[in-house]
Order: structure tokens, then C-alpha cells, then sequence
């Protein structure tokens, strides 16, 4: 098994999905009740220098790089702290 790969020691291929770690990343549960639940690990695809290839529209001037999500689930570069490689499917 891999183990957690600091952002900050080593980054995933652009384009590459991979098991991401977002400390206290809270998330709304379907439905229109405003409850929440912590997800602190997701799936996201990252994307190398994507604010270099395509400006912000809102001004966001931080790191390059971008963690497509699945859904609504984006993520700016500085909230993921740890990712891994997703496993070999059974």
C-alpha cells in the first residue's frame, strides 16, 4: 500500500486522480437540511499549473496549481495537505 505523500515533498501528475487529504474538510449532506459531516479524505484530479493555463476570473492570485473534484467538490491547492495514488482495482 502507499503511503501519504506530503504536497510539500513531492506533487502527482497533471491530470492524475488521486486519494487527497483535506483536514476538516466539512462538506453539505443532500438535501436542503444545512447539515454537514467531515470528509477528510476525497478523490481529486490535479491539475498542474491550471490558474497559469487559465486565469481567474475572480482575482484569485495564490498557488498555480488547482484539485478538480468530482461533483462540486473543488479544491484550492493550499487545502489539501497529504495525497496517494488510488489503488489497483481488485
Amino acid at each position: 500500500m502507499s503511503r501519504w505523500i506530503p504536497v510539500n515533498e513531492r506533487l502527482p501528475d497533471d491530470g492524475q486522480r488521486c486519494l487527497c487529504h483535506l483536514p476538516g474538510n466539512q462538506v453539505y449532506l443532500p438535501g436542503k437540511t444545512g447539515a454537514t459531516e467531515v470528509r477528510q479524505v476525497v478523490i481529486l484530479r490535479f491539475l498542474k499549473d491550471h490558474f497559469l493555463k487559465n486565469p481567474s476570473r475572480t482575482g484569485y492570485n495564490g498557488e498555480p496549481h488547482f484539485w478538480q473534484g468530482e461533483g462540486s467538490s473543488n479544491k484550492f491547492f493550499a487545502e489539501v495537505s497529504h495525497w496517494m495514488p488510488l489503488p489497483e482495482a481488485p
